[in-house]
């Protein structure tokens, strides 16, 4: 079996691949200033540019977990997850609150993916 880190660092990679299996690292928003449907956006954004860096788009993602700092942000999330995921292409997810790393991000995403 082989296993490939895609920019691989010295606590993370930002994607590891294994047997046609991708999981991405969470990922979070770089602009902190923005409302919570911003950052999901810029997250989404970060996400679709790791799986194209892969050879895959959203399409091949079968399983996501979201991270929300404050669950009052759920509807706003929703809002930008809803436009980016395409029609019957939806993965199995699971959204929860968590305090996250840096207290200016409101939303960290976890995502596998196939190839």
């Amino acid at each position: 079996m082989s296993i490939y880190r895609h920019l691989p660092g010295k606590r993370l990679s930002e994607a590891v691949v294994a047997n046609g299996i991708i999981w991405l690292a969470g990922q979070v928003p770089e602009n902190t200033e923005a409302d919570a449907k911003a950052q999901t956006a810029d997250v989404l954004a970060q996400i679709d540019k790791v799986l194209h860096d892969l050879g895959v788009n959203k399409c091949h993602i079968v399983d996501a977990t979201i991270f929300l700092a404050d669950l009052a942000d759920y509807d706003a999330m929703n809002e930008a997850w809803d436009a980016w995921v395409p029609e019957g292409h939806s993965p199995a997810r699971a959204t929860v609150e968590a305090k996250l790393a840096n207290p200016a991000w409101k939303v960290e995403i976890k995502i596998v993916a196939v190839r």
